[in-house]
């Protein structure tokens, strides 16, 4: 019997096939892993990208934020916090030598951080911060005088109860009426240039006080030649009768308010040291370094017995001034008053107090005031609620300087000068720029349209339903008019701008009366401006800004400050306020 033959089974067949399909998964898996691997990363990549992508822009809304609040003049801290969509960015903000200012922002999305930053600084120009700003003087809301704005006084700021001011009301420390240490009359001696050269970029001048009191600002008598940057003003320390490097006291020299010709500038600091008798101090105007851009400081050889004059840098070596022994044309002003808001008081028992102040009030004594926001002062008496103590409110100067006023008057009698009264009635007229020696009349509907700079050595009249108007050609340009006498606007005369948003005229008055400027009814787009006498406003007037050594508001009145005062741009001479000097990406 055949034997039945038996099937062999290819074991190895079958190995060899589950070995490719490992193989192939392996290759696959591979293939798939060097495909995916690449895109996650790419994706990751993607993801970190938009990230960064969205710090930087919620970075740089952080600095537009902060550039518009300082720009516009609006309340804004040393540091801001903005959150959208759960993200943050933080803004700083310092305030740099010089005056200039330096936002920083840094935006985190998802702990990716991306930081930006601007440097500002002042450019040359007039600027307007404050719905009022009054001088030693002070200010006095009565007959509910109203100020829609703040109110910044080197006097005092005083009330009834009908008074209203919807900002903050601050009065600063005012200085003495009279140097304590002083350099210079008439035509300088010696013309001083610094900030043109490394050896010549800083000028100092030693000095002692002759009454223990504490610093409240300083003068010089000073000229530009180009645009230079501002420089940085400081009181500091004597070692071995050169400046030390210990500072007691910084502020800043604003250009805006230097010009090609001579004059006297006040510059105020930040804080106000108390100086000492037995004490040398120096006063140091640091500047930057130009060939074409620079200052130049009066000075002469006349004795000045409590200091000297040097030459250098503040960081370097300083030299005797050529010829040796020079004196720097200069004033010294300590601490006068304190100041003060306060609020009419019969008697212990009935008290007018200061009507309402919608922000805070800040003086060194405030008595008698009703205030929504916090009372700081250092002594205070009536309020409705108690004194916070902080540093009492620093003495700051008026935004136009003796220097301004000079051009703006070359720069008028530059078009011509008009000998005798000018008036102007129903049929109208166009004008500037001019110097009128006389007066200036607009009355009987008369429309005067005004097409450059004028000044007018006696009175300017407005009224009878005339009007004071900007050409249009001015667009959102400013002008200024002056009188070295009394300006009245009454009986709805009113003065206007170009007919674009953010024009205005300027009535100035250098008179030192107690009628330099008075405004009853009507009024318009006006900025009244009395630095030397003082501005009354009644009779249900309403104006943009008043400036004055002393104000009076009654009788229904307003004063209505507007964003756009912070940047006054005239159709010649100083324009413009915070410039971007830098940018920067960290």
């Amino acid at each position: 019997m055949q034997k039945q033959k038996q099937k062999k089974v290819n074991n190895q067949s079958g190995a060899a096939m589950l070995v490719s399909i490992v193989f192939f998964l392996f290759i696959s898996l591979a293939i798939i892993s060097g495909l995916v691997s690449p895109s996650i990363r790419e994706f990751k990549n993607a993801n970190v990208d938009l990230s960064s992508k969205r710090s930087f822009f919620l970075a740089e809304s952080g600095i537009e934020d902060a550039f518009y609040r300082i720009l516009k003049n609006k309340m804004i801290g040393t540091n801001e916090n903005i959150t959208l969509d759960s993200n943050s960015t933080t803004t700083t903000i310092t305030t740099l030598e010089g005056g200039e200012k330096q936002i920083m922002s840094l935006g985190d999305v998802s702990n990716y951080e991306r930081q930006i930053g601007l440097k500002l600084s002042t450019g040359s120009g007039v600027s307007f911060n404050y719905g009022v700003q009054v001088g030693q003087g002070g200010i006095n809301l009565v007959g509910s005088g109203t100020v829609n704005g703040n109110i910044y006084a080197n006097g005092p700021i005083t009330g009834d109860g009908s008074a209203i001011i919807t900002g903050t009301a601050i009065s600063a420390n005012s200085p003495a009426l009279a140097a304590d240490q002083e350099n210079g009359v008439g035509i300088p001696d010696y013309n001083v240039t610094f900030g043109n050269t490394n050896s010549t970029q800083d000028i100092a001048q030693s000095f002692k006080v002759g009454t223990e009191s504490p610093l409240n600002k300083i003068q010089i008598y000073v000229k530009k030649v180009g645009n230079p940057s501002n420089a940085t003003v400081k009181i500091v320390n004597d070692v071995n009768g050169n400046p030390g490097t210990t500072i007691y006291a910084s502020g800043t020299l604003s250009a805006s308010a230097v010009t090609t010709s001579y004059g006297w500038l006040n510059i105020t600091f930040s804080s106000n040291p108390l100086l000492d008798v037995a004490t040398t101090y120096w006063l140091i105007l640091d500047a930057s370094t130009s060939s074409s851009k620079y200052y130049v400081i009066g000075a002469s050889n006349n004795g000045y017995l409590n200091g000297v004059g040097k030459i250098g840098q503040s960081s370097g070596i300083w030299n005797n001034t050529t010829p040796e022994g020079l004196d720097y044309y200069f004033g010294i002003y300590l601490g006068g008053f304190n100041g003060l808001i306060q609020g009419n008081s019969l008697s212990q028992w009935n008290q007018l107090h200061v009507g309402t102040i919608s922000g805070s009030a800040q003086a060194h004594t405030v008595n008698y005031t009703n205030a929504t926001g916090n009372i700081y002062c250092q002594t205070g008496t009536g309020n409705n609620k108690p004194c916070i103590l902080q540093t009492d409110p620093t003495y700051i100067d008026f935004p136009v300087s003796e220097a301004n006023i000079l051009q703006w008057k070359t720069e008028a009698e530059a078009g011509g000068v008009y000998n005798g009264n000018y008036s102007v009635g129903w049929a109208g007229a166009t004008l500037g720029p001019k110097k009128i020696i006389g007066n200036l009349t607009v009355s009987g509907g008369g429309i005067l349209n005004v097409t450059g700079r004028l000044w007018v050595t006696g009175e300017i009249t407005l009224n009878g339903g005339g009007t004071i108007k900007l050409d249009s050609s001015y667009g959102s340009n400013d002008e200024v008019i002056i009188s070295d006498d009394e300006v009245s606007i009454s009986g709805g005369g009113h003065a206007s701008g170009s007919g674009t948003e953010g024009s205005y005229i300027m009535m100035f008055s250098t008179s030192t009366e107690s009628d330099a400027m008075l405004i009853s009814g009507g009024a318009g787009a006006v900025i009244a401006y009395a630095p030397f006498g003082t501005i009354t406003i009644s009779g249900g007037a309403s104006l943009k800004e008043a400036t004055g050594y002393r104000i009076i508001v009654s009788g229904g009145s307003s004063i209505t400050y507007e964003s756009g005062l912070t940047n006054n741009n005239f159709s010649s001479g100083p324009s413009g306020s915070w410039v971007v000097e830098e940018w920067m990406e960290k």
